[in-house]
Parts: structure tokens; sequence; C-alpha cells
């Protein structure tokens, strides 16, 4: 059962980071530092974070680093050490088989996470019947938020009959919709807004190359003889995890605006903006290969991590990313928040 402030806040919209991973030049877990991360989002004013998911490094549950419920304690225990007097959204990332789905779902929920963002990367030979039943089984053990994973980065194409289906299980509350492609992000809309559960389920988006834009762009779905209309109210993503406390500013003016009936082209070349900023740090150029480099690059210029480093080598910065990080860096000086960590860094890293 979803708490109602939980609930209420989901629906709302809000700010919702990924969350990544801090490591020593080892590959041993940086504890002090994976504390100091949450503080940062909940500081910055996010809504919730999302942890164990693709930008905190899947690997984190293989058996040679085994840091899949270390890392979910650590974030769960600083927000309540926090007692933030808010409502504050904590999600799981869940994934593989049912078998190991279900065994993340309880430590999950055990931990206190409120939703599990349901993955189904690496089931790529799976047929859509299987995984909607693997959907239902799951949903069973935690409030399900669904998540359609670009294919760049192991996802796969879904069809809008599935996610159709997948909007009438009854314990699903939100739909992450990140293909990074926009006849794929309308299936999805268009699916939940002829399903039973239209007003059941809310949207996010996990579009790093779209944000602004979908985050002010309204659907207006023909269901027979009457019109849904839809908006995809907040976002959890993986860009957001950088830049964060100007993410948070900029998506209260997006919210205002959208209340206000306001002109939303006044937001457009800011949206660019985004979307150009986003390209250098998920390493667009070579197809998203330096994508948790490249946050952890930005991450690390700010003071929070050691150093860029991942769990398997192979996860490096492309050729020419920094370079790319060093131009958006300077062409977009207001997107950053540097000063607001600078001003704050000591203290988090204290809290340990």
């Amino acid at each position: 059962m979803l708490k109602t402030t939980i609930k209420d806040l989901l629906f709302e919209g809000t700010v919702i980071p990924a969350h990544p991973l801090a490591i020593t030049k080892d590959k041993k877990l940086d504890e002090q530092r994976q504390r100091a991360l949450t503080n940062y989002y909940m500081d910055a004013g996010a809504g919730g974070i999302a942890v164990g998911v693709h930008t905190t490094q899947f690997e984190i549950r293989d058996p040679e680093f085994q840091l899949f419920e270390k890392v979910l304690s650590l974030a769960a225990e600083e927000v309540r050490n926090r007692d933030l007097k808010r409502p504050f959204i904590k999600i799981a990332g869940i994934c593989g088989p049912t078998n190991q789905a279900i065994q993340e779902a309880k430590t999950a929920k055990t931990l206190g996470y409120d939703l599990g963002l349901l993955s189904f990367g690496g089931l790529n030979d799976w047929s859509e019947e299987e995984l909607l039943a693997h959907a239902k089984r799951v949903s069973e053990e935690i409030p399900i938020f669904g998540f359609y994973l670009q294919s760049a980065v192991g996802g796969r194409v879904l069809s809008y009959n599935f996610w159709r289906q997948f909007a009438e299980i009854p314990n699903v509350h939100a739909i992450k919709i990140a293909p990074f492609d926009r006849y794929k992000t309308l299936d999805v809309v268009r699916a939940v807004c002829h399903s039973s559960r239209k007003d059941e389920i809310t949207l996010y988006t996990g579009n790093d190359d779209n944000i602004i834009h979908d985050l002010l762009t309204t659907y207006d779905i023909k269901v027979g003889n009457k019109t849904v209309t839809k908006n995809i109210v907040g976002g959890l993503l993986g860009h957001w995890a950088v830049w964060t406390k100007t993410a948070v500013e900029h998506f209260n003016q997006i919210k205002k605006i959208r209340e206000e009936n306001g002109d939303v082209s006044q937001l457009f070349p800011l949206a660019h903006q985004v979307t150009d900023a986003n390209a250098a740090f998920f390493d667009a150029a070579n197809q998203f290969k330096g994508c948790i480099a490249g946050i952890n690059e930005v991450l690390t210029r700010q003071g929070l991590l050691q150093g860029n480093w991942c769990l398997r080598d192979k996860e490096t910065l492309s050729p020419g990313q920094s370079t790319e990080i060093d131009r958006v860096y300077e062409d977009y000086p207001h997107l950053a928040d540097d000063d607001f960590i600078k001003e704050n860094l000591s203290k988090w890293l204290k809290q340990v």
C-alpha cells in the first residue's frame, strides 16, 4: 500500500534524481560520499531519490561487489536521520528474473522504500506476456513504478499493447517513460489514457534528451467519444543527479507556468540548453557509452565524488567527452549549482 502523502506528492509531480554510486579508486564503496550525495539531493529540494537504478550501476548486484542492500540501506538511513518534515519518495531499482526481482522488492520494502522501479533490462528474450506475468508477481511485493528503458543502455522495444495491459496491473502507480523516442513515448501515454486506470497512474519523464519539453506538453488523447488529458508531471532522471538545485528551480518554474496557463514557449531556449548539456554528460556522440562516467565526472569536479570511477573498468569517459563537459559548463553557467555545493559540501561530508 502506497502512503497517502507519498502518493499525493508522486501525482503532484516532483524532481527525483537517479542516485549515483560513490566508490574509491580500488572499487570499494565510499560510504562517506555516498551519504553526502543523498544529503545533497535532499538539500537541493528534490522530492525523492531512486537508488539501485542504472545510474547507481546495475553491477552493485554482482557477487563480486554485493552492494545492492548496502547502498539502499545507506540512502534510507540518511533520509530517516534527516527527518525532513515533508514527504520524500524513496524508490528502489528492481531488476533481473522473477526470483531475483522478488527478493530485491522484499529487501527494498524492508528498508522502507515506497516503490520499486521495475526494469526489464536483461530480459530481452522474454515475451511480452512473460514480462507482464513477471510485473504482476513483483507488484504483489511492492508498489510498482514502471520503466520504459531506452535500448542503447539495455532496454527493449515494448508495444502499445504491452503498456495497455501493464497499466491494468492494480499496484502500478507510475511509469517512467525513457525510450528517448517520441513515438514510443506517445505509445505509453496513449496506453495509459486508454486503460481503466488512467487516473490511477501518473507519468514521469526519463527522456533525459527532452526533459523540459516533456514537462511542458499536454496530451489530449481521444478515447471513444471523449478526450482524456494527461501530463507528464515530473521526472526520474539520471541527468538530475547533477546540477540538481538548479533543476529543482526550473521544475518549480515549469509547474507555475502550467498552473497559470502561462506561455510555455518562454522556456524553449532553456529546454535546448538542458538537452545540449545532457548530450555532454550522457555521451550522446558515442551512443551513451560514457553516460555513468559523465555524471560521475561532473560530481567529481564539484567535489562530491573523489573520481569518476565505475565498478567496471570499461565504463569510462569517451574520447572528447571531458572537453564537451568543459564546453557546456562554459556555455551554460546558469545551469550549474557548483556554488550551492561549495557552500554545503563540508557539512554533508561531516554528517557521517
